[in-house]
């Protein structure tokens, strides 16, 4: 089998604003050597997930991967592991390829604290080349797969779905674009997972409260800042396009009006558009999802697609899914860290940093200046009622403002010496969780944990805690010498 990269070094800061596509960010991927195009025949399955899953396994690093022909498929390729390294998200953001993980996490948030940007609509777009608008059948428009052995079927789990709320029509602020499992369940029928916590769930509720349908449209191989937002728990009443214009730089997003008045992206590959019908629910999965078991049989809601419309040589973007670290780690990492990083910060300016890097967020590690005793509970209880605590975040881990949250030997450290589990350690019962975590019981409640790693301060004077070790004088010249001397030894 073969494999070529091609690279050409451009400048980061040339980037910003000038991705509109999937295909455009494949090409910056490739400039930077991070995409691999695979030009030998490859089989549909076991080899694109095989391979995808291979890539999870060779660090953080790892490259794009294109498959350019698919044995027994010939209109599409397929490229997997897109957001799948931290190279890969800081080019995305138009950052160095080498930008540390805290660096992305702080550049991140201070674009996202640029909400809102701007939407331009235009009247055209490349996805409209080739319209199927009848007969539709995904078996033979688009190149599916299965991502693990047990998955009950075919998954699309890389597309932005949009909705509008019938109740609402015209309120740009709650239009939705997010990321949902939709398994193909006959030519022109999906299912899609539309949990409570999910703002699609908000306005399939409203729908079915008028008895009508929900139209939608699914937008499949997009732009690599649409889908961080499609998978970013922001506000109900912030738009996705909004923020994705505002982490691009400030350039505005743009969009086309789908048939049924949706706004759809401009750079996708496919767009399909249809309808979640009223009132009908269907068996979906078992699927093999983010916390490393499969999730099992539910019944979830019906999608009805009359309408695909595509670029004449389509891109299809996947994801595999499976025990972290894999590409949907990344995509979940810094897009949990930062809503959560703003909505706490807006009620306590003293918090430094969040890293909800892990298992989508359902470990939370925060740092933060203690204004009293007691500062770091009422934290960790802010964070469950953010929109991403009231389905995800069961483990908050509370630090002082001088441990890196991104360094767990930090954290540990902190874990190991600060807490008193009979004062620092806080379970609340019986909360909303996503049904997906296995530890739920029932399915969609959990037991949640705050755990202060904090400094006591008054009026809680528990422990014996003096003068806290630092580092000597001249430590940072040092570190910054022996990098040096280091790099030149290996180079």
């Amino acid at each position: 089998m073969t494999a070529t990269a091609t690279a050409h070094e451009v400048s980061a800061d040339q980037q910003v604003g000038t991705v509109r596509s999937l295909r455009d960010f494949l090409t910056v991927l490739e400039q930077h050597k991070q995409l691999l195009r695979i030009q030998d025949q490859v089989d549909l399955e076991p080899d694109l997930a095989a391979a995808a899953c291979a890539l999870t396994e060779l660090g953080e690093t790892s490259p794009a991967v294109q498959f350019e022909a698919l044995g027994g498929y010939r209109t599409a390729s397929v490229v997997m592991n897109v957001h799948g390294s931290w190279p890969n998200q800081a080019l995305a953001l138009g950052m160095d390829r080498d930008a540390t993980v805290r660096e992305q996490f702080f550049e991140f948030v201070r674009r996202y604290q640029n909400y809102p940007g701007e939407i331009e609509r235009v009247s055209t777009a490349p996805w409209q080349e080739v319209v199927v608008d009848a007969n539709v059948d995904l078996f033979q428009l688009l190149p599916l797969f299965r991502l693990n052995r047990g998955d009950g079927g075919f998954y699309i789990d890389k597309a932005c779905t949009v909705s509008r709320d019938l109740d609402d029509w015209d309120n740009d602020n709650v239009e939705n674009v997010g990321v949902y499992r939709l398994q193909v369940k006959g030519p022109n029928r999906l299912g899609i997972q539309t949990i409570p916590q999910h703002d699609i769930a908000i306005h399939l509720a409203h729908a079915e409260a008028r008895g009508q349908d929900l139209p939608v449209a699914i937008a499949v191989g997009n732009d690599p800042i649409l889908t961080l937002m499609g998978a970013t728990p922001i506000l109900y009443d912030q738009l996705e396009y909004k923020m994705a214009a505002a982490l691009q730089g400030g350039q505005p997003y743009r969009v086309v009006k789908s048939a049924r008045g949706l706004d759809v992206p401009w750079g996708s590959e496919y767009v399909l558009e249809g309808r979640i019908v009223a009132r009908k629910r269907e068996p979906e999965g078992p699927f093999g999802e983010f916390p490393g078991y499969y999730s099992g049989g539910h019944d979830y809601p019906v999608i009805e697609v009359d309408r695909v419309s595509h670029r004449k040589d389509p891109i299809y973007e996947s994801l595999y899914l499976g025990k972290p670290w894999t590409e949907l780690d990344y995509v979940q990492a810094l897009t949990t860290c930062a809503p959560i990083y703003a909505q706490l910060k807006s009620t306590f300016p003293e918090v430094v940093a969040v890293n909800a890097l892990y298992t989508h967020g359902l470990v939370v590690i925060v740092s933060t200046r203690c204004r009293f005793g007691g500062f770091a509970k009422a934290v960790g209880m802010r964070i469950l009622s953010t929109p991403h605590g009231l389905g995800y975040a069961k483990v908050i881990i509370v630090v002082d403002e001088n441990v890196d949250p991104f360094d767990l030997k930090q954290v540990m450290w902190a874990v190991s010496v600060k807490v008193n589990p009979a004062g620092d350690v806080t379970i609340l019962p019986n909360l909303s969780e996503n049904l997906i975590d296995p530890a739920c019981e029932p399915p969609g409640i959990v037991s949640k944990m705050i755990i202060d790693a904090t400094t006591p301060i008054a009026p809680d004077t528990r422990g014996d805690y003096g003068e806290e070790l630092c580092a000597p004088d001249h430590t940072d010249q040092w570190r910054e010498k022996l990098g040096a001397l280091m790099k030149e030894l290996r180079s």
